[in-house]
Formats: C-alpha cells, structure tokens, sequence
C-alpha cells in the first residue's frame, strides 16, 4: 500500500483542531457551570447560591468562560479561514444540486454538511451574544435591541446547541482525529518521519 509523510497541511489541520478542541473543553465546562448555576445570588436574604465555590468562585468561572470563549473563537475563525475553498465549494455544490438529481450528495457528506451549517449559524449567535456581554457586562445598564433576558436566552440556547452540534461534527470525524493524533505524538518518540496511509489525507473540514 502506497504511504505519504505526514503532510505540513494535516499537521496544521489537527494542530488548529486540537486548539479549538481544548478551546470547546473550556467553554462547555464553564458553560455548564451558568446552566447550573444562572445567578450568583446575593448577600443577605435566603439564596442558596451567593457565595458558592466549585473550584472556583463566580468570578473565577466568569473570567475562564469569557477568556476561553475568546479564545475559542479566535481558533474558529482560522478553523474558517483554513477550510474557506472547503466552505465556498461545498455550498455552491449545494445550491447547485437544487433540483439537479444527477448532482446528490452522499449520506455521510450531506450529514456533515447539515451539521457544520448548524455549527456556523448556532456560532455566529453565540458569538454575537457573546460579545454584547463581553463589552455590557453580565448586568447592563443599558440594553441594546432586546433586553437582557433575551441576549441572555439567544446566548445560552445557541452555546447549547453548537456544543452538541460539535459533539456530532466530533463523532463524524472521531477516526481521522485518533488516527492523525497518534501519528503526530508518534514524531515524540521516533525521529524518522511519521507515515500514515492514503485514507488519511482527506482532511477532517
């Protein structure tokens, strides 16, 4: 069977995915934290919650969700910048298949099609939602287009939806990653270059 070296663009590829994968960890934890826990409560009165520590203070989550969540988002959009002609040739594939039945996906394209879609639109909402906070603060003085509780809900519904349209888009992909990731720590261990077979070059988009 015919190998090819490790090529600099998958490298690439799984380093930006492993960025975005310890970004995504960040988020989905801390993210988890508020779903849980949506208010800090407040001193005096009979909140369970004011005061709570789970490792760490409120604050402590609140600085790690929005630092991680930048930093996340940052690697997504070179994730996006990466896989651009990806991007724009598959969706002119897809409009162009609208009512060309010649023109199909396959089951296993068109299913990592839906999901990336959901990805993108359930992301650009988080991300949205994400910065008015990031700028207003978690209580704003003054709103901007909605009220509070409604940047909060967009913002809240959307991050859960990415997260388990990622999981999905994870799943899809799970052999290219474990495949690609033993051959990039193999370079740890062996100082000749990493061989992977021609099934691996289809990069994980």
């Amino acid at each position: 069977m015919k190998k090819n070296v490790l090529s600099p663009k998958l490298r690439l590829n799984w380093t930006i995915d492993a960025a975005l994968f310890i970004g995504a960890v960040l988020t989905i934890l801390t993210s988890i934290y508020f779903l849980i826990f949506p208010v800090g409560g407040y001193m005096g009165g009979r909140n369970p919650l004011y005061g709570i520590v789970i490792v760490f203070d409120r604050e402590g989550w609140e600085f790690l969700h929005k630092w991680g969540s930048l930093f996340m988002f940052l690697i997504a959009l070179i994730h996006i910048i990466v896989h651009w002609n990806w991007i724009v040739g598959t969706t002119k594939r897809v409009f162009g298949s609208i009512g060309n039945k010649e023109n199909k996906f396959g089951p296993r394209l068109a299913y990592n099609i839906i999901i990336d879609a959901l990805i993108a639109l359930s992301f650009i909402v988080c991300g949205l939602t994400g910065i008015y906070f990031f700028f207003a603060g978690e209580h704003p003085v003054r709103t901007f287009l909605f009220s509070t509780f409604v940047w909060d809900m967009l913002h809240t519904w959307s991050g859960v939806v990415m997260i388990m349209a990622i999981i999905l888009h994870f799943t899809l992909h799970w052999k290219w990653v474990v495949n690609i990731t033993k051959k990039v720590f193999a370079r740890f261990k062996k100082s000749e270059p990493v061989l992977l077979n021609q099934n691996d070059s289809a990069v994980m988009s």
